[in-house]
């Protein structure tokens, strides 16, 4: 079953999402806000410790459960050291290049309060550098930020109360354009919780009864490898990761349609469950491509490391200059918003992973033989068992 997806809702909370300030590290204001919708759209919410979000929305079984996550967190920044002249040196929270940081508008978020700021190369002036401005070496030690407050010395900025280790948050500066396209910092993942939200949204409007329960996760700590290590439960079966695919010279992601990643730096996602999602995307005309991530990982991979025996798969909206100032396009949000419904409805065929070990009785088949080259490519392959 694909439900019809409310594109103003998605847009919306993409909207709201983005203007929360959520490094990993500093993910309060945006698990506070999460939970509330989640409440507010009928499910009961349980926190970690820390604040990963796990809410469950019954089926018509507990086992073997379904789950879809994305992460809250967004790269930000903290203060490094304060310089002489008072200005601040960056260490960045997760990966991404200084070059991306370079001009950026920031809050730096210290116990005394907030202070605005601009990231700004050492050398930031033409006038008085010249030629220097377009030579400076790019890095994370070759810039600093400009706090827009009354400081002019090292003692003048802790004066302000502005000390080392306190979270710089990047401004994402969205634009929203009627053809469809959304640019801005912080796509990753936000874009993802918009779109697992109007998914949900739609499961609610429609009362949709599943044959399982499914649980809606949203973790906090993605962005530094952390993910979804501690927020599954055994229940869960299988888990399909909501985040962004690159599209580049070298790869097949597209800014329209599902992206469905069939492996990333840490090997191949699960056979059986990756095949089911591309099959729902053909029977319900859902437009996709599958690609490869040499230079990536998501919130399964933390899981599976972590020790968690579940079936993962991963489905993304191609992004543009990812990690940097990002594109998407929302008719990507919403073709995975009505993937996470078709497959959430689907019938569970591995009957068996409702228990965590079991004998060799029902357990899955890949395919095995020489393949028949008389069938056409719209054939429907009719080996293997899929989740």
């Amino acid at each position: 079953m694909r439900l019809s997806i409310d594109i103003d809702y998605l847009l919306g909370q993409l909207r709201t999402l983005l203007a929360i300030d959520s490094p990993t590290g500093f993910t309060d204001s945006i698990v506070r806000h999460t939970a509330r919708e989640v409440e507010r759209l009928g499910l009961e919410v349980e926190l970690t410790r820390r604040g990963a979000i796990r809410a469950r929305r019954p089926g018509l079984q507990r086992r073997p459960a379904r789950a879809v996550v994305s992460h809250l967190d967004t790269l930000g920044a903290q203060v490094k050291s304060i310089r002489d002249s008072g200005r601040l040196d960056l260490v960045p929270i997760g990966n991404w290049s200084a070059r991306f940081a370079e001009g950026a508008r920031v809050t730096i978020y210290s116990e005394r309060g907030n202070y605005r700021g601009t990231i700004l190369p050492l050398k930031a002036s033409g006038h008085t550098y010249n030629e220097e401005v377009d030579s400076a070496p790019v890095g994370w030690r070759h810039i600093e930020v400009r706090v827009d407050a009354l400081t002019r010395s090292k003692e003048d900025t802790r004066h302000l109360g502005i000390e080392i280790g306190d979270m710089v948050a990047i401004d994402p500066v969205p634009e929203f354009m009627e053809n469809g396209f959304i640019v801005s910092r912080h796509l990753d993942n936000k874009a993802g919780v918009a779109l697992m939200l109007a998914a949900l949204e739609a499961m609610q409007r429609e009362k949709i009864e599943t044959p399982v329960d499914s649980y809606w996760l949203f973790t906090i700590e993605e962005e530094v490898g952390v993910g979804a290590a501690s927020v599954l439960v055994p229940e869960i079966a299988a888990m399909v990761a909501i985040d962004n695919g690159t599209t580049a010279p070298g790869q097949n992601s597209d800014e329209f349609g599902v992206t469905i990643a069939m492996a990333d730096q840490t090997g191949p996602f699960d056979y059986h469950l990756t095949k089911k999602l591309v099959e729902l995307c053909r029977t319900y005309e859902i437009r996709f491509q599958k690609d490869i991530f040499r230079f990536y990982r998501s919130d399964s991979a933390s899981a599976i490391a972590a020790g968690h025996d579940v079936r993962t798969a991963l489905a993304t909206f191609g992004v543009d200059a990812s990690h940097g100032y990002e594109r998407i396009h929302a008719h990507a949000l919403r073709s995975i918003a009505e993937l996470v419904t078709a497959y959430l409805c689907s019938d569970v065929l591995i009957q068996r992973d409702a228990e965590e070990t079991a004998g060799l009785e029902g357990f899955t088949r890949q395919p095995n033989r020489e393949a028949d080259q008389s069938l056409t490519a719209e054939t429907e392959d009719p080996i293997g068992e899929v989740e």
